[in-house]
């Protein structure tokens, strides 16, 4: 069965530099890890329906939730404004990335609030986006036709995705992008240096996760494959298995299993995959 477009999808997963962040049926979000800039003080928020967590091979983090008046809400680092978010209206969908943060409105416009040194807040133009994606540099747009629209650092070719066709979902890493297409597999383009671009294999995918250096694939009986750097064990997931959701962060991923039990793999050092105790995550949106 061909996957289709999820319009305005909804996260309940996020994995940022050093931390994990996850959404609960009831609206409220949990998260572990690093929290010198406060991007774990997030159990005061409330009506989540979807988050996202700053994407960084290195350096700083913040997180960010969508509310259900399509507002948006942000705590963390904030050198660079990427947390201002407090005025964004009719918001359907959100993305974090290095020292920015992108929404989407309901019109299939975008808007970008953080650092644009290298033109990743460039959307102003982008039209008919369903839903956005943010690497350390570089910001993802997918069209309800399937194609995908690029804007900012290009250096390893991470942007070139204007021949892609048929994407149903997009990633962005720290110099790499990936796209499940609608048939299952994974088309991917920019830094391969530690094989996070090797997915050319892959089939009956129904999901992707794109960490800094390495590539995440959910496949339709629930297990899980993973390329690319695997210093931290951020790989380690072919015992994995009932796995409905997953998220990759810098040197970690994290999975929520069918019976609302978590599983995590990487660097923990910061305790960012202390997820065992988490409950009653929200399924992800179809």
């Amino acid at each position: 069965m061909a996957l289709e477009i999820k319009r305005w999808p909804k996260k309940n997963l996020a994995a940022g530099y050093h931390h994990s962040v996850g959404l609960q049926s009831n609206g409220k979000v949990l998260a572990v890890g690093e929290n010198k800039y406060g991007q774990c003080n997030v159990s005061e928020w409330r009506g989540i329906t979807s988050i996202a967590a700053g994407s960084a091979h290195t350096g700083n983090s913040h997180t960010v939730g969508l509310q259900r008046d399509g507002k948006a809400v942000a705590i963390g680092w904030n050198k660079y404004n990427q947390c201002e978010v407090n005025d964004w209206r009719d918001i359907m969908a959100i993305a974090a990335g290095w020292r920015r943060t992108v929404g989407l409105h309901s019109d299939g416009t975008v808007v970008a609030v953080g650092r644009n040194n290298e033109g990743q807040c460039n959307v102003g133009d982008w039209r008919d986006i369903t839903s956005v994606s943010a690497g350390d540099w570089h910001t993802l747009g997918l069209q309800r036709d399937g194609k995908v629209m690029a804007t900012g650092n290009n250096r390893y070719g991470q942007c070139k995705v204007n021949d892609w066709r048929d994407i149903v979902e997009t990633g962005a890493g720290y110099l790499h992008s990936v796209g499940l297409q609608s048939n299952g597999t994974v088309v991917a383009t920019g830094l391969n240096e530690n094989g996070q671009c090797d997915i050319e294999n892959w089939r009956d995918i129904v999901a992707i996760a794109a960490g800094s250096n390495h590539t995440i694939g959910l496949k339709r009986d629930g297990s899980v494959v993973a390329t690319g750097r695997n210093t931290e064990g951020q790989c380690e997931v072919s015992g994995w298995s009932n796995i409905l959701a997953i998220a990759a962060g810098c040197a970690h991923t994290i999975g929520l299993k069918a019976d609302g039990t978590m599983s995590a793999t990487g660097r923990n050092e910061e305790g960012q995959c202390n997820v065992n105790r988490w409950k009653c995550i929200k399924p992800s949106n179809k």
